[in-house]
């Protein structure tokens, strides 16, 4: 890393440029917007994609890419202009203007952050969204085998493009067509190709950023420390994102698919507890995953009917076709009773979108279904995650299923998706996301954010600390694009910085918080680009 070889006294007087007493502007949204129509050279196309809550249009703009209704609610703050920029020059003037009048940025792409932050605040500092959706558009180079994409762009318009492209092409990311790629690749980015060809944030080849500065950086430019943190680091605590240069890879014309059921009453502990080692050691080219869910049953033994239900699934990638598929799971898992029959072939395209359990789309889903950015249904739920780095006891595992029998049937989902393969292969620090050898699977789980919400709140933290002694520990892990703001929050006026944040910041990137912060403070020295969840800067009064 560039920074990290920095000699101590010149990034000791950088870290002077930094003061908790620096002048700043106070907000001021009418002065804003004075300023971006007086420095846009276009004033009357820049008015038309200005909007503030007295446009009749503002709300239906600021719901249409919020993804979790759970955050549409008084509470929060909501942004005192939306600009949906259809130029980066436009994008430009949004930043220097905005840090002119003090106004704070929240950047959305797709709008499924977990928590609301790209587009909400539970801060009382007024702001100003800057929503990519214009800027959306995505060109493929089959013969390169690359693609361009800009920071609005949704997985599902790029799988689409890839699709038309080429029937042999692929980009490793994941299967819900809505999400933001830009926030996607923020994080990491994870999907069904992680095991063959690891994860988004590893096959991006280039980007632009604008940074607090108004200027527009390619790789050379914003050099490799930079392009590093903005892989899977929070790219919204460094500057605005406007394109991503990837690598796409090759997967065969047809693949395997398999979902097969099983519940308590089937033995599914004593299956789950021999996957646990076993799907990390499988060949690159099989992955699987398992989704828990709590079901009505004529088989439970409960009074209540309820059983916790397993869909286990996974795609084949390999040549040998059925039977060598079922050769691997057969001769490794034997417990899981798989049968040739469980097999489906699908074209990769089919493969995306209706993968494994997920069933995204109907048998009557067309390609095109593709670029409907509200095509599935939006969900209000809180959310947590996890990474298991040994295998929890037959008795740990019984005890999580009755915690989850603890809500009502389809209340909760629990999703474990399991490492190795080429993840593997990757270092802790080669990029910001740190949960590569070793971890064996991840552990997400939500609740339906209905009904009374305090008792689901309470249910998934109790869940979070019964799951305590058997996942990642010094830190306890968790994925970035999942984040909770149970896990802590910066302070809203930015002046505490690592310190305070270490708590939340080495959950999400172990021992690369430091040298995202130390990126963060060369940067973007007097923090800028901030929410509740942003790398901070080093503050030279409380941080030395």
């Amino acid at each position: 890393m560039g920074i990290a070889n920095t000699p101590f006294l010149t990034f000791l007087s950088l870290i002077f440029l930094i003061s908790i007493f620096s002048s700043q502007a106070s907000a001021d949204s009418t002065q804003f917007l004075k300023c971006m129509k007086s420095k846009c050279l276009d004033s009357v196309s820049i008015s038309k994609v200005i909007y503030t809550p007295i446009n009749s249009s503002y709300t239906p703009i600021y719901e249409y890419s919020m993804r979790n209704p759970r955050f549409n609610q008084t509470t929060r703050l909501k942004p005192q202009v939306i600009v949906q920029p259809v130029s980066e020059s436009q994008v430009q003037t949004v930043v220097y203007c905005a840090k002119k009048y003090g106004m704070r940025l929240r950047i959305r792409s797709g709008g499924h952050d977990f928590e609301g932050l790209s587009y909400s605040s539970t801060y009382d500092i007024p702001f100003v969204l800057l929503d990519m959706i214009n800027l959306r558009a995505i060109s493929v180079d089959p013969v390169a085998k690359t693609a361009t994409v800009q920071a609005g762009a949704t997985l599902g318009e790029l799988y689409y493009w890839i699709y038309r492209a080429s029937d042999t092409l692929a980009f490793p990311a994941g299967v819900w067509s809505t999400v933001g790629a830009t926030g996607l690749i923020c994080g990491g980015g994870y999907g069904p190709l992680r095991r063959m060809y690891g994860l988004a944030a590893d096959n991006v080849i280039d980007a632009r950023i604008i940074d607090v500065k108004g200027r527009i950086l390619d790789r050379k430019a914003m050099g490799e420390d930079l392009f590093w943190a903005i892989r899977g680091g929070s790219c919204s605590s460094f500057g605005v994102i406007l394109s991503w240069k990837l690598n796409l890879v090759v997967v065969p014309k047809t693949v395997l698919s398999f979902t097969l059921f099983r519940t308590l009453e089937q033995n599914a502990t004593d299956i789950i507890y021999a996957m646990q080692s076993v799907a990390p050691k499988f060949p690159n080219e099989l992955e699987m995953r398992m989704r828990i869910s709590t079901i009505q049953s004529n088989t439970s033994a409960r009074a209540d009917g309820k059983t916790v239900e397993f869909a286990i699934g996974g795609l084949y990638l390999g040549t040998g076709g059925v039977e060598a598929a079922l050769k691997i799971v057969q001769s490794t898992l034997p417990e899981l009773g798989m049968v040739k029959e469980d097999f489906v072939e699908l074209t990769w395209i089919q493969a995306i979108m209706i993968s494994s359990f997920f069933n995204l789309f109907d048998d009557n889903y067309k390609p095109e279904d593709l670029l409907d950015r509200t095509f599935l249904a939006d969900i209000p739920t809180k959310a947590k995650s996890d990474f298991v780095r040994e295998p929890i006891s037959k008795k740990g595992l019984n005890g999580f299923w009755n915690k989850m029998l603890e809500v009502g049937v389809g209340e909760t989902t629990v999703i474990f998706t399991f490492y190795g393969g080429k993840m593997d292969e990757y270092s802790e620090s080669a990029l910001p996301f740190p949960n590569r050898a070793g971890t064996l699977y991840m552990v997400y789980t939500r609740v339906l954010w209905v009904g009374n919400t305090t008792e689901k709140l309470e249910w998934i933290r109790s869940l979070y600390s019964y799951l305590a002694p058997y996942v990642s520990k010094n830190p306890r892990r968790a994925y970035s694009n999942y984040n909770d703001l149970d896990l802590g929050v910066n302070d809203p006026t930015g002046s505490i910085g690592y310190l305070d944040a270490r708590k939340w910041g080495k959950q999400y990137y172990n021992h690369n918080f430091k040298t995202l912060v130390m990126v963060k403070t060369r940067v973007d020295p007097e923090n800028f680009f901030r929410q509740e969840q942003s790398i901070p800067t080093l503050s030279l009064w409380s941080d030395m």
